[in-house]
């Protein structure tokens, strides 16, 4: 029996199952040099993630003096193939991911990830870090619409049985998407936040990991 009523929990990737910053940041970083752009500072960089690569390098290139001129397709492709080579250097779990991982699945619930990050780029860095057979599914972008579009919850409900599911997120297009879905959301404060945590819209905010499964016990 699980302490909690659903027998799918899905998560978002970057900035909320991990930190994802350091690989992403150089990955920014390499592309803006190739144009003459400054680089940002790892503390910035945090707050430009969220939403996909190509907001995540509007958001920079206009933190760095605009994208008149700038061939960004070109540029999002030098990004993407810079990370896909770096793709595990620096990337971290966040405190407690693996025994909250362990303890759902020990409760026998089915566990899945919703990204924006592209499909092949996920599958890479889970395959890398030996995330892969801990998840039910994972779907990435390319695929389905991009969250806030609900589409991609619908799919991983889905491929996951069905039954009562709820999305763990840290953006808003995270909590826009699980409202759009009709499941309930809750958001990590820890994360790419781009609003305050309890101003996310999420129908609950955890500090830790460790609260995670309290927190979908009270749902």
């Amino acid at each position: 029996m699980t302490p909690h009523r659903f027998t799918t929990v899905g998560f978002d990737l970057d900035g909320t199952l991990l930190d994802t910053s350091g690989d992403l940041g150089a990955a920014l970083n390499h592309a803006l040099e190739t144009v003459g752009r400054p680089a940002v500072p790892g503390a910035e960089v945090y707050r430009l993630i969220g939403g996909g690569s190509a907001l995540m390098l509007r958001r920079a290139l206009a933190l760095t003096g605009g994208d008149q001129g700038i061939d960004f397709a070109a540029l999002r492709q030098v990004l993407l193939a810079h990370y896909e080579a770096n793709i595990a250097r620096h990337t971290t779990f966040y405190p407690g991911t693996e025994a909250m991982l362990d303890a759902l699945a020990a409760q026998g619930t089915r566990i899945a990830v919703v990204t924006n990050k592209p499909q092949h780029l996920a599958d890479a860095l889970f395959a890398q870090l030996g995330l892969t057979p801990r998840f039910a599914c994972v779907i990435g972008g390319g695929r389905y619409p991009l969250k806030p579009d609900p589409a991609a919850l619908h799919a991983m409900a889905q491929a996951c049985g069905g039954g009562a599911a709820a999305f763990v997120g840290d953006t808003t297009f995270d909590t826009r998407a699980a409202r759009a879905a009709a499941i309930p959301s809750v958001a990590v404060s820890f994360g790419f936040c781009d609003a305050p945590p309890h101003a996310l819209g999420a129908d609950a905010v955890i500090d830790h990991f460790d609260n995670l499964i309290p927190a979908l016990t009270r749902l």
